[in-house]
């Protein structure tokens, strides 16, 4: 605290000792005025964050449209010019859009059909129109939708067995196929550890719940039952396609990574301490196939992702985290790229603690100028995606640079008048850019860096829903087949693939490959693997019955 004077001690204080407590109370309030704006930001943050949306787009954080877009947003080339009808009386008379003829036919053509027919019966007819006094008209025709909850079915597998009864082989036996199944003795099939598998880690349902609905249809299945099935799977099966995975995600010139905590309850370690589940993926705009690939880790440490991309070579999109630097720093061949996204979101958030209803404060703010300067960046960057790596190249350095290059000239314009609180999120938005300015530009050098690592985020979205859900994890072997398993899953959304149906198809070929031994050659597994072009139709449908 400081130094409290008495009425008496100041009356006989020299000028330049009373300058002194002065200046000194002066520091005290500009570092409470500033702890006090902090603070409010981050209420207003943290409310907005609990109640408000979860957005970074500029227009939707203010309440309304940027001016540098609103020809973008309102835009619609298929939209019909007006008459001049609809433009004078649009006022009295709203234009209401005309129904699309077999639209609901359309949508419902995938789905297995059945007629119902809702005739009259002749003695009606006779008795309202008389006998021959009538004809048939074209049928109305009405479309529903009926939900059937699953069907079970129980396999009974008779091997037939034969013995010899005369001959050379008198007494030998001889016995049909045995079915192949997943575990000896087990009633699991490929289409019931698929259900399971698309229920937790696609769909995030925790076991218990799994459970409660297989009991619900008599099926009595327990979530200890289920959870050694699924673990079974991701190390008997699963393995080698996640290593095969790994192989071919880390031969793409570009690829991404982010990381996202867990809790591992029995880990050797105290209750309550992190670990992680890593993201590895080919680069968005990459032009080979898309593979998601998770790996548990107790840490954060940058061995982990040293370790990982240690045969890698080309650029690896991340956040703006130490790690990632020093992993480029030290193997060699790799180059880091950092995240735009990441730098917009603090202004982002500095825009949300001001409040939507305060647009003056909004837009005489900084955050909301640098939001406008990368919103510029982004709105150009979007318009690049369906182009080549090497013509993307080209409109970035034509277009796109001199845009970036404004907007670091600009940061370093308003770090210089240091009039920004120091630990707001404006400030940390701008720290972060000057920081990050040489990984942030790797984009403007190669077309299939993105901009961002939003991607990753992505990638990592289902598992942290399933961790909301199931909150932690059991055992250290449970994450790592919960990483296999997501690995799978993950890659199969990104390549469009019904995920019931593929690790249906994915198990029963497995089942099939596995040698005397039980292991499975990798070699033979490209034809299967999620971004295959032989996989079989009912891997893409998205309705069966």
């Amino acid at each position: 605290m400081c130094q409290k004077f008495t009425p008496e001690q100041l009356k006989n204080m020299d000028m330049e000792t009373k300058d002194g407590v002065i200046f000194q109370m002066q520091d005290r309030l500009d570092k409470l005025e500033h702890d006090y704006e902090n603070l409010i930001e981050q209420i207003r943050l943290a409310n907005q964050q609990r109640f408000g949306r979860h957005t970074e787009k500029l227009g939707e954080i203010t309440g309304q449209i940027s001016f540098f877009n609103e020809a973008e947003a309102n835009c619609s080339e298929d939209a019909p010019e007006p008459t001049i009808e609809e433009t004078v009386c649009l006022e009295l008379k709203p234009v209401r859009r005309a129904k699309k003829k077999g639209q609901k036919e359309e949508d419902l053509k995938d789905f297995p059909q059945e007629e119902i027919s809702h005739d009259v019966p002749e003695e009606e007819l006779i008795k309202t129109f008389g006998e021959s006094n009538y004809k048939s008209m074209p049928d109305e025709v009405y479309w529903q939708l009926r939900f059937e909850p699953a069907k079970w079915i129980a396999e009974k597998h008779i091997v037939k067995v034969y013995v010899g009864t005369d001959g050379l082989h008198q007494d030998e036996f001889l016995r049909g196929d045995h079915p192949s199944t997943l575990f000896r003795g087990s009633i699991a099939t490929p289409s019931l550890e698929a259900a399971i598998i698309n229920a937790k880690y696609v769909n995030s349902n925790p076991l218990d719940r799994i459970a409660r609905d297989f009991q619900t249809n008599g099926l009595q299945l327990s979530k200890q039952t289920m959870s050694n099935w699924t673990i079974r799977t991701a190390e008997r099966y699963f393995q080698p396609v996640y290593n095969w995975m790994k192989q071919r995600q880390l031969e793409a010139h570009v690829n991404q990574c982010d990381e996202t905590t867990v809790e591992v309850i029995h880990d050797g370690r105290p209750a309550g301490s992190k670990s992680y589940m890593w993201v590895h993926l080919t680069g968005e705009l990459s032009p080979g196939p898309k593979i998601v690939v998770y790996e548990y880790q107790k840490t954060r440490h940058s061995s982990h992702p040293k370790e990982y991309y240690k045969d890698f070579k080309g650029i690896l999109m991340t956040d703006g985290l130490e790690q990632y630097h020093k992993l480029a720093r030290e193997l060699e061949g790799v180059t880091n790229a950092n995240c735009m996204a990441h730098a917009r979101r603090h202004f982002a958030n500095a825009i949300k603690a001001i409040g939507k209803g305060n647009e003056k404060a909004i837009k005489s703010s900084i955050a909301y100028k640098a939001l406008v300067r990368i919103g510029a960046i982004y709105n150009l960057e979007g318009a690049l995606k369906e182009l080549t790596a090497e013509e993307r190249l080209k409109e970035r350095q034509a277009s796109i640079k001199p845009l970036v290059e404004e907007y670091f000239t600009w940061v370093r314009e308003i770090c210089s008048d240091q009039t920004v609180l120091p630990k707001g999120e404006t400030a940390k938005g701008l720290n972060y850019s000057l920081n990050q300015e040489e990984y942030l530009k790797v984009f403007l050098t190669d077309g299939e860096v993105p901009i961002d690592d939003s991607a990753s985020e992505r990638a990592l979205r289902n598992f942290t829903v399933g961790r909301k859900n199931w909150v932690t994890i059991n055992t250290v072997r449970g994450a790592q087949a919960s990483a296999v398993i997501y690995s799978i899953t993950e890659t199969a959304r990104a390549n469009s693939l019904n995920v019931y149906y593929y690790i249906r198809y994915l198990l029963t070929e497995l089942m099939k490959r596995k040698d005397k031994d039980g292991n499975i050659d990798e070699a033979m597994l490209e034809s299967i693997m999620p971004w295959s072009k032989e996989l079989p139709d009912e891997c893409y449908s998205k309705r069966r019955q």
